[in-house]
């Protein structure tokens, strides 16, 4: 199971699930009513099934991701978070090259056992 104790530890389990293509590995790191924005202009997901699969068509592009913190804000159990990213070296469905750059933000809840 991929854990992360500290808020900035979420992003670097994720990176190395994604760069490794184990789409279990980053969602052990949703909790089960987690909600996904998949890209700026898609519709929210929710819950494991929908995750998974916005998850498994970003770990099917074969692209390597790479990443700049912004900030962690803490308040008691929550934090918000953001990244600039980019991901290269991958391709499409069609075999086109993918360049895919982007900023996030995340909210994480620290689950009773701690992660």
């Amino acid at each position: 199971m991929t854990v992360a104790r500290l808020p900035e530890e979420i992003n670097i389990r994720w990176t190395e699930a994604l760069n490794a293509g184990d789409v279990a590995a980053m969602l052990d790191l949703y909790e089960p009513g987690a909600v996904l924005v998949p890209s700026p202009d898609a519709e929210p997901v929710s819950g494991p099934a929908a995750i998974e699969s916005n998850l498994r068509w970003l770990v099917g592009l074969r692209g390597k991701i790479t990443f700049e913190p912004r900030y962690w804000l803490r308040n008691g159990d929550l934090a918000m978070g953001s990244i600039d990213f980019h991901l290269t070296g991958g391709s499409d469905e069609d075999g086109n090259p993918v360049d895919m750059r982007g900023r996030t933000s995340e909210v994480a809840r620290r689950q009773p056992d701690g992660t």
